[in-house]
């Protein structure tokens, strides 16, 4: 098990904020639901981006039984985003939210993006949580969305992530390693695989920054203090992953 050391979220003196960003697909709270909380809390995240949320009957009390569990607030996202569901600590301001489906294919799962605008101190951040189709032409074609979702939010710095369905050596995987940092490839700890959980030999899930967004790690959390190993095999079928970024403040927000 590699080992993972992360810097705790915090606001620096200049405006900057540090934030702790998990992706994790949940599998629609299937699994075990004690151990997929103990995951999160362990893992200390100012922002929890979601995908396979629960979608169908009562899927609200769902979403907000798991940020209970963990300490978060529901942001936006879960049903009205086909799945995709932003959580948040209270450290975050946010500014506005809005969940986008995608269009869908006969015979094809529907599918969507859950976004959000948010503050954490002097530091203003876009966020996009994603989940993207099986097939292979669909899923580039909401690759290619998803660029064009992440610049209609209008702000310097975005964080994207979520379960690609597609290896790193894939079309649509590209396509966004291209656009943006692959924060795992830019400073890489804990673990490498995230699919499936009980044997992971594939690099499916991510997380993405903006230009500007400074990576300070970002890997599976199978080495974190605090998480242990049979949770994160018991939690769901897919390995999380975790990264500690920098965001530089606002324009007009520097102290």
């Amino acid at each position: 098990m590699a080992t993972m050391s992360l810097p705790d979220s915090r606001s620096e003196p200049d405006g900057s904020a540090v934030i702790r960003v998990l992706s994790y697909n949940i599998r629609s709270m299937r699994d075990d639901n004690a151990a997929l909380a103990r995951v999160i809390r362990a893992c200390a995240p100012d922002l929890v981006l979601v995908q396979e949320a629960p979608r169908f009957f009562r899927w609200r009390k769902y979403a907000a039984r798991l940020a209970a569990a963990t300490d978060l607030v529901v942001l936006g996202g879960g049903a009205t985003a086909a799945g995709p569901l932003l959580l948040c600590s209270l450290r975050a301001t946010v500014e506005r939210t809005e969940d986008i489906l995608l269009p869908r294919t006969p015979g094809l799962h529907r599918r969507g993006f859950a976004t959000a605008v948010v503050r954490f101190a002097g530091a203003r951040v876009g966020v996009v949580s994603c989940h993207l189709s099986l097939q292979r032409q669909e899923r580039l074609a909401q690759a290619e969305r998803l660029v064009e979702t992440v610049d209609a939010l209008g702000v310097p710095h975005t964080v994207i992530a979520g379960d690609l369905n597609d290896v790193p050596s894939g079309r649509a995987f590209r396509r966004l390693a291209g656009h943006y940092q692959d924060c795992w490839e830019v400073k890489p700890q804990g673990g490498v695989y995230t699919s499936p959980a009980h044997d992971p030999r594939r690099r499916i899930d991510a997380v993405f920054a903006t230009e500007g967004v400074e990576v300070l790690g970002c890997g599976v959390p199978d080495g974190l203090p605090g998480v242990r190993e049979a949770d994160l095999r018991a939690a769901t079928d897919h390995l999380p992953v975790l990264a500690a970024l920098r965001v530089p403040a606002a324009a007009g927000e520097r102290s």
